[in-house]
């Protein structure tokens, strides 16, 4: 039997599309971060304590579960065997313990904070996953660059020594030019060596963060990430957005919030807790009822205050790390946008300056030998200085995009 047309193309696209997606994962970081966000397991164990830690609010401001006790006297039935009419004494007592006024509000407001750490914790762990995957990318693209660019320079010693060979040939050079190019072949071919081996490591890498087999193929990347706006970049508002968003200074103010909460359970432990009850009693043909009222007595005030203290301390401890937290993450931006934007000047030098001018350099060399104007020596200092500002060129936008990982991470969210 034929299947009919539409039925054939959507099974083929059905077939088609895993393999698809497949090659494309690690072609763009958009893709990467989505993957590593539904799949990478350490970010879901964080997902999963943030959602175990939101279950603690109910319980710790509910009131303890009522007790029910029930008492029989003379069990041993001596009673009932001198008076048959008498039957022994049945007691049921119900009671529920009431802590003091406030106390249940505090302890909601502690696993509140308790809460709001654990999403921060959640954030912080994304906002570290994202940081990794970001220069791993980055690192991914510095590598396939260089690589390519490694090989295009093997193909210029490749032409300069079919050149260098043809002169030699005519007696127009010595042998050592020969020498020297295949030298210089030999010392790239090795630092070739050196980053498909820097490859494979990053490779497997960003693998370990995408909880995928170390070897699973991933997509070269496209290209490097476009930078922000310079508006976007000013310092002042960067600085507003770190201690509004910074994940670590959202996890130290909770840690104040609990410490203060846990400051003033401390405190208002200092009055006794209330147990209400009502009994009920049977003797014979006899019921009575009872009413109940137990309090705690705070006599260990010694144990009392130094609890007081240990959680006045734990606060002021609590808010010296949010601030010391605080300045290391304010001075690292600075530190960061500093550094991006040398980072953004020298790349302009390098593309506007360094490169064409170490292009002519090249030229007029390559035409010197070419007329025997220039030694070999001097062609080949110039082609290696293409090479050099060509690579310097590569690690300027790669630390441009370090930086700005560092900035967003230290930020919290995207820039």
């Amino acid at each position: 039997m034929k299947l009919p047309l539409s039925i054939f193309i959507a099974l083929c696209a059905l077939g088609a599309t895993p393999a698809r997606a497949d090659q494309v994962l690690g072609s763009d970081l958009g893709g990467l971060l989505s993957y590593a966000r539904e799949h990478n397991p350490e970010l879901a164990a964080s997902r999963l304590d943030a959602e175990a830690a939101q279950q603690k609010a109910e319980p710790a401001s509910a009131l303890p579960d009522p007790v029910l006790r029930t008492e029989r006297y003379d069990i041993t039935g001596q009673a009932a065997n001198m008076l048959p009419n008498v039957m022994p004494i049945q007691s049921y007592q119900l009671s529920q313990f009431l802590p003091w006024f406030g106390k249940r509000d505090l302890q909601r407001g502690i696993a509140t904070a308790q809460i709001d750490q654990a999403n921060g914790q959640a954030a912080a762990d994304w906002s570290d996953l994202a940081y990794r995957l970001k220069t791993g990318y980055a690192t991914r693209y510095y590598l396939a660059a260089s690589e390519h660019l490694t090989r295009q320079n093997l193909d210029l010693l490749d032409n300069l020594e079919q050149i260098v060979r043809e002169r030699y040939a005519n007696g127009l050079s010595s042998q050592q030019d020969v020498v020297r190019v295949q030298v210089e072949t030999t010392t790239l071919l090795g630092e070739l060596i050196g980053i498909q081996n820097e490859r494979h490591h990053e490779h497997a890498k960003l693998n370990s963060l995408l909880a995928r087999p170390v070897n699973a193929a991933l997509a070269e990347p496209v290209q490097p990430r476009p930078l922000p706006p310079a508006a976007s970049l000013d310092e002042a508002a960067l600085l507003e957005r770190l201690r509004a968003h910074n994940p670590s200074v959202r996890i130290a103010e909770a840690q104040i919030q609990s410490a203060d909460k846990s400051r003033d359970l401390a405190y208002i432990n200092r009055f006794p807790g209330v147990t209400l009850g009502v009994a009920h009693t049977q003797y014979s043909s006899i019921n009575t009822w009872g009413v109940m009222a137990e309090f705690s007595i705070p006599l260990q005030q010694s144990a009392r205050r130094a609890q007081e203290h240990e959680s006045e301390a734990m606060l002021a401890a609590a808010n010296a790390r949010k601030q010391a937290t605080l300045n290391q993450a304010e001075s690292s931006l600075s530190e960061n946008l500093s550094a991006l934007n040398t980072a953004m000047r020298t790349k302009t030098l390098i593309e506007t300056r360094l490169l064409p001018q170490s292009d002519l350099s090249y030229q007029a060399a390559l035409s010197g030998y070419e007329t025997g104007k220039v030694e070999f020596a001097t062609l080949i200092d110039a082609q290696k200085q293409i090479l050099k500002a060509k690579q310097q060129q590569l690690q300027v936008q790669t630390d441009m995009q370090l930086r700005l990982a560092d900035i967003e991470k230290l930020l919290g969210e995207e820039l």
